[in-house]
């Protein structure tokens, strides 16, 4: 940072000033001193010129209110900036509490105690409470209304100072003695603070200020100490909380009167006079959280009682005497410039992160990366270097690269701390204060793998390297990277370093400058200076060195050797004989980067151009200096950005032409082309001979103009030149020059009234402005050329694509009959109708339909996809779509249909996947969605064996078993419809359905179950019919089909089966048939002897009462047999149909009694519909 005396308000009548206090907020500064003086005033900037902003732009008192009420002299001055209150008190112990209304200060309270001084006041970091402490003792806490919440009298303690933590929870008491006490915000004492600073100090002592950062604005980094205290003999410790036990001390060897942190915590400020001097100087001294020192500002006058920061951290405020000093301060912001880019860092207060912003000024966009322990931005060309505190662990430190948005191209890990960092084109310099590491980078262009291969090579030998700052290199290739040495402690200091392509400049504290060559590092030269460099700056040419030293002294140091006489004496015009130009006050400067003579330079807040070291007259601004080229200067008020970082205005970007550009363009403009190219010859430079060329240009002096364009190197200009000659009218000319300089809205216009539509179109294409082009040909008479206005609608119709917007692109592409784009929109609209009329318009063979035919797969739309693919001539990926979509009917058809093996083999994978995975039902589906009726029959018979063996519900065994008797009938009609549509037209339908049988003779392995197909689902359905009758109280229906069910004993359990006869026939006092059930069941096999002594015990208890006979007619047992075998037996009630005329279901062919079954919607066994 660097900082200036900038004015001085002197108080009326010389009346000595005590305090001083800036409100942060409001911009209001109170100062007290003797004779009860208070005075409020407030400097503000009035400016018409939008360029002046900041510091740079004069300022004036805007407000000078005396406020009368106190008598004794005023000693204290706290702002409440939350409620706009100031309060105040004096050496009588008056307290007054003053509130703005409509732009004055007016009385709001006052309290007087009559006992004691008011010593300090301090208001929370809420504005909610002020904590007053009195010299005897005495402390109060008030509300910001004027309510009293507690009070104490510490007895027999002084008090001197107070201060509150940042979260209002702890109060510091700081006693006249110098003793800290630790109070919690109820007024209860906690402990004493340890204050190690005063180590072996004897004598009185006294505190000269507490102030605790509340952290308002962030923190500089995480656990940032932020707690200062200071002693009136000039020792002060920083701390992160108010029991640690690490402080950061500081001896600033002077007698301090006030301390104060700027509004973010990044520096305090230490005012008081240094010690050991004949006659008292007035100094303030700047710091970091760490100690480190920053500068120093000595400031006239016998005493300085106090120092106060404004709210933005670029002025402070003292109290000498009886004038208010003001001081600028150019803070060192972490900023850089790269391509058009500001890149620039600031502390948020809810983020321990730094937020680095990477701000395009000629987009205005902005691109935001979080950074931790940020140190500092380094900018070079198109890239930037954020060195960063690696973690706490262990002290390594990150050099990242980035380009100019932020993304970061490659890292390195160092051990050294990188204090000074400079780069180049090719080389990243980062020093400690004992040694210094060069990273030669490489930025990824596309590298071939050869390439790739050199890169990792040329790693390992050594891109990096690091040097000691008391070794002298000579530039030969050393050994692996070593970071040993470079903890080696030196008696002298690096301060400062800067580098170009081919130079590295390293400054050490004792005036010492290290010349090295790059990239070979060898020590060419050492030149010493009688003080200490702060900047270092070299030409473009490394041929002269700028030196900004810890004072903003600028001097020059030419590096290059000029002239040496040979004996050595004489004239020594050699190298390091600096030249005699010395300017104060200096805190930046920047070299042109295409003249070696001409810089920029920042001094206070003016800006001088020079050329040979010759001044030309100064430009009011604070801006920093981004850039200088081209006789430019880019300047960035990055002082106004910081008040709003997150929202930067390109108005913060301000451009300065230097005098020459200024002058050339005058005359240009004034006087003529002849008198300003003779000028022009006087000061050449390429950008003054664009100007002339362009002047000319615009005059159609095509000699001039071609003269000038070769002067400036711009071969596309002379090209441009040669064009314009070979045109014949006068109005051609003046559109080419119209549209070469931009303004083609004009341009368009001339070709337009010449006649020249064709003209005017490629000039728009040449843009890429397809509405505008499309308009034209819209607007012409006569035809208009179909491809253009194909190529037109396209265009369009690709500017809304990009934007996503789908709708309008889909009508342009219509019109341009662009199908691929088409396509691609209809399918981010999910218009697949839309997509399907385009498939079917699509000629066969299309090269769009398999990218058709995908888009449907993704969305499941299987009709669709195989129609596409098989268009395209591709059923292979049809069939593969239908396996993908689980249709494995459609799979098989097509397979069939195209002669495909492949699938069954497929199915029978897919098939024996979901088995392994115990999905059998799934595997029915997948072998009946493929129509192989047979292969999904069989599996079903298995699983309703496995159910029935399970004995589960009956009811469910009995839908397995319909379902699986189902597909064997689908089989049936499967195989009968194949015959007849190989035997179309050839044979008779007995013919056929008699080949169809023995087809299906000789396909069907599994006989038994093609034939009986029905079996186990009649068993189930007179199994379940007759305990449905039972439990009804049909009796006789129950037992006749309970009788049924004998001949089902391979399907139902034979206990089962005759248990239930049993049951039926005793409820039907059919004794006899009961006694037959009986009989069956003790001779089974399969029981345990308990159980048949179960069954004889129960036999036994019925055929003791009832003998065993039949009370009804005994014809029961046998079925009635017809004339053709076996009677059918109806399905709904179990009799044996004798009738000639019954009912037969057309699915499973079974049969019913016809005024029974005319109850039902359904066949009581398969269970379809009976319409």
């Amino acid at each position: 940072m660097f900082i200036y005396l900038s004015k001085k308000i002197a108080i009326p009548n010389n009346i000595r000033l005590k305090c001083v206090s800036w409100n942060k907020d409001q911009g209001f500064i109170a100062c007290g001193g003797d004779e009860g003086l208070l005075k409020v005033l407030k400097l503000e900037t009035q400016t018409d010129d939008a360029k002046l902003k900041g510091l740079a732009a004069p300022s004036n008192l805007s407000m000078n209110q005396t406020l009368e009420g106190h008598s004794g002299a005023v000693q204290v001055v706290t702002w409440n900036e939350q409620y706009q209150k100031l309060t105040t008190s004096d050496q009588n112990g008056l307290i007054i509490v003053w509130m703005l209304y409509k732009g004055c200060w007016y009385e709001e309270m006052i309290n007087n105690r009559n006992k004691s001084v008011v010593r300090s006041m301090s208001w929370n970091a809420d504005g909610q409470k002020i904590c007053i402490v009195y010299e005897d003792g005495a402390v109060i806490v008030g509300s910001v209304d004027g309510n009293r919440i507690w009070g104490k009298e510490l007895k027999g303690i002084q008090l001197a100072h107070v201060a509150w933590s940042p979260d209002s929870k702890i109060l510091l008491f700081g006693m006249a003695n110098g003793e800290i006490h630790i109070y919690d915000n109820q007024g209860n004492f906690i402990m004493k603070m340890t204050v190690s600073c005063l180590h072996n100090v004897t004598g009185a002592i006294s505190i000269a200020g507490i102030h605790w950062y509340a952290g308002s604005e962030g923190y500089v980094e995480p656990d940032c100490p932020c707690l200062a205290i200071c002693f009136d003999n000039g020792r002060c410790q920083v701390m992160r909380y108010e029991s640690d036990e690490s402080p950061v001390f500081i001896d600033t060897l002077m007698n301090v009167a006030s301390i104060q942190w700027n509004q973010c915590g990044s520096v305090l400020a230490v005012a008081g006079s240094l010690r050991g001097m004949e006659k008292e100087v007035n100094v303030v001294q700047f710091y970091t959280p760490f100690g480190e020192h920053l500068r120093t500002l000595k400031v006239p006058g016998k005493q300085m009682t106090e120092v106060a920061w404004e709210g933005g951290g670029l002025r402070i405020g003292l109290a000498v005497d009886s004038y208010i000093y003001f001081a600028n301060i150019r803070p060192d912001y972490k900023w850089g410039y790269c391509s058009n880019t500001v890149v620039y860092a600031y502390t948020k207060p809810d983020r321990l992160e730094y937020c680095v912003v990477f701000w395009d000024t000629k987009n205005n966009e902005k691109f935001v990366k979080y950074v931790k322990s940020l140190m500092s931005i380094t900018t070079s060309g198109d890239f930037c270097i954020l060195a960063t505190k690696a973690d706490d662990t262990h002290p390594q430190y990150v050099l990242v690269l980035c380009n100019s948005i932020g993304t970061p191209l490659d890292s390195k890990y160092i051990d050294i701390d990188p204090l000074f960092v400079t780069m180049t084109k090719t080389h990243v310099i980062a020093a400690s204060k004992e040694a210094f590491y060069t990273w030669q980078y490489r930025v990824a262009k596309k590298l071939t793998a050869m390439e790739i291969n050199q890169v990792s090579r040329t790693r390992k030998e050594g891109r990096e390297r690091v040097y000691h700052i008391d070794d002298s290199p000579s530039g030969t290739t050393e050994g692996p990277l070593d970071f040993a040495k470079a903890f080696t402690a030196t008696r002298d200091p690096i301060c400062c370093i800067t580098a170009t392509d081919k130079t590295l400049i390293v400054g050490r504290e004792s005036g010492t400058i290290h010349k090295y060559s790059l990239p070979n590092v060898a020590l060419v030269q050492k030149y010493s200076l009688n003080y200490r460099a702060y900047q270092l700056s070299l030409n473009c040419t490394s041929s002269r060195l700028a030196i900004i030293d810890i004072s903003g002294v600028l001097t020059f140091l030419d590096l290059e050797v000029r002239s040496s006489s040979d004996d050595g004496s004489g004239s020594q015009a050699g190298t390091g004989d600096p030249s005699k130009f010395e300017r104060k006050d200096v805190w930046d400067m920047l070299w042109a980067n295409d003249n070696p003579d001409l810089f920029a330079m920042m001094e206070k807040t003016r800006m001088y151009v020079f050329r040979n070291l010759d001044p030309e007259e100064p430009i009011q601004t604070s801006g920093y200096i981004c850039n200088f080229e081209d006789l430019e200067i880019k300047s960035v008020l990055l002082d106004e950005i910081m008040k709003d970082p997150e929202r930067p205005n390109k108005d913060y970007l301000i451009n300065f032409e230097i005098r020459s550009l200024r002058d050339s363009r005058a005359l240009i403009e004034k006087v003529g082309i002849e008198d300003a190219s003779q000028f022009i010859e006087d000061n050449p430079h390429p950008r003054l001979w664009r100007l002339l060329a362009e002047a000319a240009l615009q005059k159609l002096d095509l000699k001039t103009a071609e003269q000038a364009f070769v002067r400036c190197k711009d071969y596309q200009g002379i090209e441009f030149v040669k064009s314009l000659g070979n045109l014949q009218s006068e109005a051609m000319k003046q559109a080419e020059v119209a549209a070469y300089f931009g303004r083609f809205e004009e341009a368009e216009r001339m070709y337009l009234d010449m006649d020249r539509r064709d003209l005017a179109i490629s000039l728009r294409i040449k843009l890429g402005d397809w509405f505008r082009v499309l308009q034209l040909l819209k607007t012409g008479s006569g035809d208009c050329d179909d491809a253009l206005l194909e190529q037109a609608y396209n265009a369009i119709g690709d500017y809304f694509a990009d934007r996503q917007k789908w709708v309008n692109a889909v009508q342009y592409y219509l019109q341009g009959r662009n199908q691929e784009r088409l396509a691609e929109c209809y399918y981010m609209l999910e218009d697949y109708d839309g997509l399907e009329r385009l498939a079917s318009s699509l000629p066969e063979n299309h090269k769009l339909l398999p990218d058709i035919g995908q888009m449907f797969v993704t969305v499941g739309m299987c009709e669709q996809t195989v129609n596409a693919y098989l268009k395209c001539n591709q059923p292979k990926a049809a069939v593969d779509a239908c396996v993908h979509l689980n249709q494995w009917n459609k799979a098989v058809e097509l397979a069939k249909n195209h002669n495909m093996k492949e699938i069954n083999s497929l199915l029978a994978k897919y098939a024996s996947h979901l088995l392994e995975k115990n999905k059998p039902l799934e595997a029915v589906e997948l072998y009946r969605k493929a129509h192989h009726f047979l292969e999904a029959a069989k599996l079903m018979f298995k699983i309703a064996d496995e159910e029935a063996k399970r004995r589960t519900r009956p009811l469910r065994v009995k839908k397995l078993y319909v379902l699986a008797a189902l597909l064997v009938e689908n089989y049936h009609s499967q195989v009968k419809t194949s015959q007849q549509n190989k035997a179309k037209g050839k044979t008779s339908e007995a013919t056929s359905a008699l080949a169809g049988l023995l087809e299906e003779d000789a396909t069907s392995s599994d006989n038994r179950m093609v034939d009986s197909a029905w079996r186990g689902a009649e068993a189930y359905h007179f199994f379940l019919l007759a305990q449905r009758q039972l439990y009804e109280g049909y009796m006789v229906k129950a037992m006749k089909t309970a009788l049924h069910l004998r001949d089902y004993e391979d399907i139902i359990p034979v206990v089962e089966i005759y248990s239930l006869l049993a049951i039926c026939s005793s409820a039907n006092r059919a004794f006899s048939t009961c006694s037959r059930a009986f009989i069956k069941l003790e001779s089974l096999e399969s029981l345990s002897p308990e159980q048949r002594q179960l069954y004889e015990d129960l036999a036994l208890e019925i055929f003791t009462k009832h003998s065993p006979k039949n009370n009804h007619m005994s014809g029961l047992d046998n079925a009635p047999e017809g004339a053709e075998g076996k009677l059918p037996t109806c399905i709904v009630t179990g009799w044996t149909i004798s009738e000639y005329q019954f009912w037969m279901c057309s699915v499973c062919k079974h049969c019913a009694l016809e005024n029974e079954i005319g109850s039902h919607n359904f066949c009581p066994l398969c269970h379809s519909s009976l319409a």
